[in-house]
């Protein structure tokens, strides 16, 4: 499922085949932009702000018309695929949502969760609510701390996956972090013993997967990637115990979501400090 990692090398992927070409093909898919055509646009730069994507153009000299970015989100089944131009797509047209093309390469948008073109400097709009983003040039853990901190009565299994927080987290990383620091989800994120260690653990990880084509938080590349995420039922790689799964929501439950980890590991005295800070 696509986090922060997910989108950071869908940037650079796009990055490398779109920024400093032209566009020479550009089909928005989309009712709101069907009309909207990028050609002869240059594309600048393509950058990643925790689970959101932007990919930046301006106008040729002869158009009188302000910079524009091409906003997408990926939500739980979008991806966008680079193709040599020519070459045939991998899923069905029919799931196409934007397609920009140069004369080297094309790139796709599948099943994108949303799709939305505005100025430029007007990014702020959308992206401006986010938190501190654990890949972003200006990581600031101290932020993150603090604002994660503002409801210290939140579990901090909610708390780790609010984007307006901490950017780029989603259910795998949440599940993945929780075990790894020896937290409970339900430990109110008021009460969890070393906040900073947690945050910077996040850190960590996304940066550990960031270049790997294959998500791995255990160390080891082998049969189960994942400590917990997905493996509820099964027995703890640490303990041996058997590992839970359930859903954890707000009060109102409007965005319930599962959960995995181990209650033996997990157990709400157990301290941050005590986790294996080896972990990557």
């Amino acid at each position: 499922m696509p986090e922060g990692d997910t989108v950071f090398r869908t940037a650079r992927r796009l990055e490398a085949a779109l920024a400093g070409r032209v566009l020479s093909v550009s089909d928005f898919r989309v009712p709101a932009h069907a009309t909207l055509s990028l050609v002869d646009w240059m594309v600048e730069s393509v950058v990643s702000r925790g689970k959101h994507l932007l990919i930046r153009t301006r106008p040729p000299a002869r158009v009188s018309a302000p910079p524009l970015s091409i906003h997408s989100h990926l939500l739980m089944e979008g991806h966008w695929d680079v193709y040599a131009t020519g070459e045939r797509w991998r899923s069905p047209a029919f799931k196409a949502r934007a397609v920009l093309g140069n004369t080297a390469f094309t790139a796709v948008g599948f099943d994108l969760g949303f799709l939305h073109v505005l100025r430029t400097n007007e990014e702020v709009e959308v992206i401006g609510h986010l938190g501190p983003d654990p890949l972003g040039h200006s990581w600031d853990p101290d932020e993150a701390v603090r604002r994660l901190l503002a409801d210290p009565l939140r579990p901090i299994g909610l708390a780790l996956l609010d984007q307006r927080l901490l950017c780029g987290l989603g259910n795998v990383y949440r599940s993945e972090l929780l075990f790894v620091a020896r937290v409970h989800p339900r430990t109110p994120t008021g009460e969890v013993e070393d906040l900073h260690h947690l945050v910077d653990l996040a850190h960590r990880l996304l940066n550990a997967n960031k270049d790997r084509a294959r998500r791995v938080t255990t160390g080891a590349d082998g049969m189960n990637p994942y400590w917990v995420y997905g493996r509820g039922g099964q027995a703890c790689m640490r303990c041996r115990g058997i590992l839970s799964k359930e859903s954890l929501a707000e009060s109102d439950r409007s965005a319930e979501r599962d959960i995995y980890f181990c209650a033996s590991c997990q157990g709400s005295t157990v301290r941050i400090g005590e986790s294996n800070r080896n972990h990557p």
